[in-house]
């Protein structure tokens, strides 16, 4: 497929999937019990590119890691601006297969709605997971020419990034004296309990929540161990 029809037919995709966006929870708090953190990692081996991706599924009161898997493969999918999940879906579904667990929410190092057509990984992931999802960032990537607003340097801090009218995502400071963070809805989950679940998970240790921290350490592991090989 010539990469100007491909962007067309992701284009499409995505036009048709954001149609179906719910902003709003679909559950009750006490439901969530395990969390997933998703993150992939990339590495050039041999002129071919490779990807792991890894899972961390931490109980949401003990905050205890129940279950952590990885999967690699070869990337075929050429990394375009605004379509990474159509590259990175691939290996979070086939990690999914793994999971002996049944996690009650995924959470993305990435982006969801916080997305030029609010279609990140976390978004996108939504309707093949069919579960809520959250996407937390460490970068903001400039939207339509929009830089977000510095939150206070208080713990729990934010602002919404709003573009057009539009509340797209919001930037956290997680911990004082830290760079903020970067959270959005991904499907199913309004954004206040997004930034909640979020900050539930925040430890002295690391600006990042819990299972997104655990999967991105995770993913330089494997990465290193594949390469080291």
């Amino acid at each position: 497929m010539e990469m100007e029809e491909m962007i067309l037919n992701y284009t499409s995709q995505q036009n048709e999937l954001r149609k179906h966006i719910s902003l709003q929870n679909n559950f009750s708090a006490d439901q969530i019990k395990l969390v997933a953190g998703v993150d992939i990692a990339y590495w050039g081996e041999n002129t071919k590119e490779y990807g792991a991706c890894c899972i961390q599924v931490i109980d949401f009161n003990s905050k205890k890691i129940v279950e952590q898997i990885e999967y690699i493969n070869e990337i075929t999918i050429p990394y375009i601006s605004g379509f990474l999940a159509f590259r990175e879906l691939p290996l979070v579904l086939e990690a999914v297969k793994k999971l002996r667990t049944n996690p009650d929410l995924y959470m993305f190092d990435g982006n969801g709605y916080l997305h030029s057509r609010h279609m990140g990984i976390a978004t996108h992931a939504s309707f093949f997971l069919e579960k809520p999802t959250i996407g937390v960032a460490k970068t903001y990537y400039k939207i339509e020419n929009t830089d977000f607003i510095m939150p206070e340097n208080i713990a729990g801090a934010y602002t919404d990034i709003v573009i057009d009218g539009v509340v797209y995502g919001r930037a956290l400071r997680s911990r004082k004296d830290v760079k903020p963070i970067f959270v959005s809805c991904g499907n199913e989950i309004d954004l206040d309990t997004a930034t909640n679940i979020t900050m539930h998970f925040i430890e002295k240790e690391s600006r990042l929540p819990i299972p997104t921290r655990y999967a991105d350490l995770a993913t330089h592991q494997a990465r290193k161990l594949e390469r080291d090989y």
